[in-house]
């Protein structure tokens, strides 16, 4: 019986899906992606579902939003199964919100202090006389 082809190997599908086979294994472990095991000979491959490219993209996308892993996998599974609770997923996204809301805060809070800091030294220097040594700052100060 020939194997089924639509099923992808790891660097197929870690091309196609525009990421590393190290993240495709990663996900795999977690329990993110659809995979299966095949015996060719002494070797034992993973194969994946098509649909896994995706599945990474959506878990990609819910990343960069603010979504760990293990938030991601019950939700993206659930999708699939065509059984998402859209209330729970309304309520986790508010949460969500929330907390990304309030780390935007501090971040303010943090760049308030840092540029009221950088007044208080800019003064300071002004008022000494002092004249930095060029040489030492760009030693110093990472290039951006």
């Amino acid at each position: 019986m020939a194997p089924d082809t639509s099923f992808l190997l790891i660097g197929t599908l870690a091309t196609k899906a525009n990421t590393t086979k190290d993240t495709v294994r990663h996900y795999d472990q977690l329990g993110l992606l659809k995979s299966r095991k095949r015996q060719a000979g002494s070797r034992l491959y993973t194969e994946f579902h098509p649909e896994c490219i995706e599945r990474i993209e959506l878990i990609k996308s819910a990343q960069a939003i603010g979504f760990t892993l293990t938030e991601i996998r019950d939700s993206l599974n659930d999708y699939y199964d065509g059984q998402l609770d859209i209330d729970l997923q309304l309520t986790l996204t508010q949460q969500k919100l929330a907390q990304v809301k309030k780390q935007q805060a501090n971040i303010n809070v943090m760049v308030d202090l840092l540029s009221e800091r950088i007044g208080v030294l800019e003064q300071m220097r002004a008022d000494s006389g002092y004249t930095p040594d060029i040489e030492v700052c760009k030693k110093t100060i990472p290039s951006q």
